[in-house]
């Protein structure tokens, strides 16, 4: 097996399990491997420290699949970790949800590996050249494990450019629909796998939504970002008096009328704006409009730490507004999707944007992922959603 020889010192991150090797932490390659091929990294000493999928384009150049020596990356090896993330969910939905994320990458310990269930259709998202090796290995073992009629394959993120890799989309396995419909909490929701954000719904915010259904009585909401109305769904079956939804995307929000119609919830009471949320909170700061409830899911500014400067600029200007909108007693629900900007920088960046508002706030809650998004203790990349529930005095 072709090995990669680290520098000397720069085996730490790998002793404390973190599963990327960078280019520059490389000293020598033994052997000459092929994208996506497996390979042992050894330190400088020659000493074993984990089996890895090698990615020669990449500045992540290699991603562990195991910590131990005596375990090869084989079928059996992919079917007992699936079989280990599946377990993990057991327990974590009820009945009347068949909706959730099956695999989450590093954090079930598949570098590279998406993989979303929505009813009897799997979507999968294939991102490394270790997991491209692996693709119809894994779909193969997926139909298998989880009993699901299709897959569909959603391997269209920017990052496969990275990684030497074309953009694929389209059916991989049965006759998945291109909008499926699904059950999350007693709701029903149609999901764009084929052209949607993400693998077509954000699974991520399932508690989040909830939440804010148990919120929304009585109260008006502006719900900004709003994709397809996931959070204005759950805002009118929890009582809210109107909704007004943004989003830049008509496609989003015609799927978002469909959305309300399928849940027979009151339609007179679901307002759908499409435009620019920074020019229409601007301009509703100026024509005074007031609401009890404001939300504000933006889209990820920040990828990397390196953008974080310049994504904060963005989150203070529609936290800014956000808090000028409230009316006193009002609620801000804001969320950041960002891995480059961690808890503590946001609550600093929606501090600041009180501060300049004008008024006083407190955090009621803080917001995160799902369960089915786990973290990793030695992977915090994968903690990346963040959201805090403010008050307004």
């Amino acid at each position: 097996m072709s090995s990669l020889i680290l520098k000397p010192g720069r085996d730490k991150s790998l002793q404390r399990r973190h599963p990327w090797v960078f280019s520059g932490a490389v000293a020598r390659i033994k052997g000459e491997p092929q994208a996506g091929e497996t390979v042992d990294v050894r330190s400088a000493e020659g000493g074993f420290l984990g089996r890895a999928a090698y990615s020669p384009t990449s500045n992540i150049v290699a991603r562990v699949w195991t910590w131990r020596e005596g375990e090869a990356a084989d079928e059996a090896f992919f079917r007992r970790r699936l079989d280990a993330a599946l377990a993990a969910r057991r327990g974590l939905t009820g009945g009347d949800t068949d909706s959730l994320r099956l695999v989450y990458s590093e954090s079930d310990g598949l570098p590279g590996f998406i993989v979303d269930r929505y009813g009897d259709t799997l979507v999968m998202q294939v991102s490394t050249a270790g997991a491209e090796a692996w693709r119809e290995t894994v779909a193969d073992l997926l139909l298998e494990l989880t009993g699901a009629a299709h897959l569909y394959e959603r391997s269209d993120a920017d990052v496969r450019e990275l990684e030497g890799l074309p953009v694929r989309s389209g059916p991989l396995r049965g006759a998945p629909a291109e909008i499926v419909t699904v059950g999350e909490n007693g709701l029903a929701f149609q999901a764009d796998i084929a052209h949607g954000h993400k693998t077509g719904f954000y699974l991520d915010q399932r508690a989040n939504r909830a939440r804010i259904g148990q919120l929304a009585k009585d109260r008006e909401v502006l719900n900004c970002f709003s994709y397809t109305g996931g959070f204005a769904v759950y805002a009118l079956a929890g009582g809210a008096t109107s909704v007004l939804s943004l989003d830049a995307s008509g496609d989003a929000l015609a799927l978002g009328v469909e959305n309300v119609r399928l849940n027979g919830l009151p339609e007179d009471r679901a307002l759908w704006l499409e435009g620019d949320a920074f020019k229409t909170l601007r301009k509703f700061r100026d024509e005074g409009r007031k609401f009890d409830l404001v939300i504000l899911d933006p889209p990820k500014f920040a990828p990397t730490a390196a953008h974080a400067e310049k994504a904060a600029r963005g989150y203070k200007d529609i936290n800014l507004m956000g808090f000028k909108l409230l009316r006193p007693g009002g609620l801000l629900a804001t969320f950041s999707c960002s891995g480059g900007i961690d808890d503590a920088l946001f609550q600093k960046i929606v501090a600041g944007a009180a501060l300049d508002a004008g008024v006083d706030a407190s955090i009621v809650e803080w917001l995160h992922q799902g369960a089915d998004h786990p973290v990793s203790l030695a992977f915090p990349e994968s903690a990346y959603l963040k959201g805090l529930l403010c008050r307004v005095r």
